[in-house]
């Protein structure tokens, strides 16, 4: 009697029953993943339907694995150089300017302009 004035829960409506319902599953989900991709050796039995053992990698599947990583460590390194180079180049366009020389029209244009302002003036 004393815990029912104490603790008083209010009735839960059918979303709020799924959001639990999901952050539960969520958890045991990630409980799960944890357990299954840890190398030790375990085995999951889901009320005697589902059997799977889960074993350390042997050395040839260690040796496989290493080569793989060596192989993706070579591909990013080229693509970081890759980028590298190509950032470097953008910075070397910006940090010097383009000039372009001017062509004997444009030299002969800018004088005869020059010529008129000074008769204006």
């Amino acid at each position: 009697m004393f815990l029912n004035k104490m603790i008083e829960v209010e009735p839960m409506s059918i979303d709020q029953l799924a959001g639990a319902v999901v952050l539960f599953l969520g958890a045991v989900g990630s409980l799960l993943l944890v357990v299954w991709q840890s190398k030790c050796h375990c085995r999951v039995n889901l009320c005697y339907i589902f059997q799977c053992e889960r074993r350390p990698p042997n050395e040839e599947e260690l040796k496989t694995l290493a080569d793989e990583a060596k192989n993706m460590k070579k591909k990013t390194d080229k693509m970081i150089k890759k980028e590298e180079e190509k950032e470097e180049e953008i910075l070397e366009e910006v940090r010097t300017p383009r000039l372009v020389p001017k062509t004997s029209k444009e030299v002969e244009a800018e004088n005869e302009i020059d010529k008129k302002l000074k008769e204006l003036i």
